[in-house]
């Protein structure tokens, strides 16, 4: 809920007026007694995203299992976090003299966290210091605007923040943001900012293993029925001497985005090219503590090319669709190029998927889910290829029966079959289910 608050600015306006002695013209702060810094309006807003998934696996077992998800092998309704809660609130102010301020607070409970929990208060108890779900704020920021002595709509920012974070629609990963703490400046879509975060994934963090990344940015050029953002990363170590000889500890990385309708039909689209190489090989513009470790031959040597194009098409009254195609290309990442003997040093991945939806009424929609996901690479001493399949089916109980509509509760099934050309195809992450298995749950979702 946002609320205004006013203060004397009222009662002074209108005594001005009806003692007659003043214009409207001639009004200033000085006549209403107003100092610089005082508060014309200020409120607060919340706002926040909260899931409930209740997700078993074929043995009736909760599971941190995601079968191959975040690598762009399916989609479908995997998320493992059954209690995730996330809000955003923001305070908002403007002052006398015109400047504006907003203080932004991301906080986030349950992300990463697998596990069904009971009422015993105590969910956390227990846990290594590493690990995922806890009670956390992930972004926390202020921003100032309104400056006499800045050109129009400029704004200086510093704090901790995703910046300019863009996802897939069916694969939900981030392709693009600047996860991390740091400053800058923005004028009309144009922009300049530093980010740096302390690399890698243990707790505590390593000594002196900061990497930076300079962002500039230029979004909303509108061209050939659409509009272009175009995004160039370059990112460097603090201290390269404390990173091992096959981390990266520079690189530069960039991206042109295209967002327009749904490929000249009713909706929208998103399609993305982007080139990453060293520190930036991780799809070239998504920076943050996993950019390190990327390159693994000569240091900066690792590269990427990253393709995506997602969207939602408005079939007509009862029928839309979202759909999404990702590629990626990666020359001596993720370990690759470490053994000698191996065959290569390249991975492929790819993701195809389809997600129809069909309008039975307005609070209530099926939801189809097909995927097919391809890898191949050479992680060891023979060439691996990996090809999967996902089919899911949803009944969704909802307020608006709009693709994005919320809030609303699905039961879905998943189903899910891969072959691998190396003959390791008994294996899902830490499931034994051989070449095929499936899932089943109920979500719950809320936007507010």
């Amino acid at each position: 809920m946002t609320k205004a608050r006013l203060l004397p600015l009222a009662g002074a306006i209108a005594a001005v007026l009806l003692s007659g002695n003043a214009m409207a013209s001639e009004t200033t702060t000085e006549t209403l007694n107003l100092k610089p810094t005082d508060i014309l309006t200020d409120g607060w807003q919340v706002n926040g995203y909260i899931r409930a998934g209740w997700r078993l696996n074929e043995n009736g077992t909760s599971t941190s299992n995601e079968y191959g998800k975040p690598d762009y092998r399916l989609a479908g309704t995997t998320g493992k976090n059954p209690n995730q809660v996330e809000f955003n609130i923001s305070k908002n102010t403007t002052f006398a003299n015109g400047v504006w301020s907003q203080l932004g607070v991301r906080a986030e409970y349950g992300n990463g966290d697998h596990s069904f929990y009971s009422s015993s208060g105590s969910e956390d108890s227990g846990k290594e210091n590493d690990d995922k779900g806890a009670f956390e704020v992930k972004e926390a920021f202020i921003r100032l605007g309104g400056f006499s002595y800045l050109p129009e709509n400029a704004e200086i920012w510093a704090g901790r923040r995703f910046l300019n974070r863009e996802a897939g629609i069916l694969s939900g990963e981030f392709w693009k943001q600047s996860s991390g703490v740091g400053f800058g400046y923005e004028q009309n879509g144009n922009g300049i900012a530093v980010v740096s975060v302390d690399a890698g994934d243990g707790v505590p963090k390593a000594e002196g293993k900061t990497i930076h990344s300079v962002d500039f940015y230029s979004y909303n050029h509108n061209a050939l029925g659409g509009s272009f953002n175009f995004d160039l990363k370059v990112m460097t170590a603090g201290e390269s001497s404390n990173f091992a000889d096959n981390e990266a500890t520079n690189g530069i990385g960039a991206a042109i985005t295209y967002k327009r309708d749904y490929y000249g039909m009713s909706g929208w689209t998103t399609t993305a090219l982007a080139y990453g190489q060293g520190l930036a090989a991780n799809r070239g513009v998504n920076f943050g503590q996993w950019s390190t470790g990327t390159s693994t031959t000569d240091r900066d040597d690792g590269t990427s090319i990253f393709f995506t194009s997602y969207g939602v098409m408005n079939i007509n009254d009862s029928w839309q669709m979202g759909s999404e195609f990702t590629y990626l290309h990666g020359d001596k990442i993720w370990g690759l190029g470490t053994n000698p003997a191996a065959e290569g040093d390249t991975v492929d991945r790819m993701l195809m998927a389809v997600r129809p939806t069909y309008k039975v009424n307005d609070n209530f929609r099926w939801e189809f889910t097909g995927s097919y996901g391809m890898e191949k690479s050479n992680w060891g001493l023979e060439e691996n290829k990996i090809d999967v399949y996902a089919a899911e089916i949803a009944a969704v109980f909802t307020v608006n029966s709009d693709y994005f509509g919320r809030p609303q509760i699905k039961p879905f099934v998943t189903f899910m079959t891969k072959d691998e050309s190396n003959g390791n195809d008994g294996m899902w992450g830490n499931d034994n289910f051989g070449k095929k298995t499936y899932q089943y749950g109920v979500e719950a979702e809320i936007w507010f």
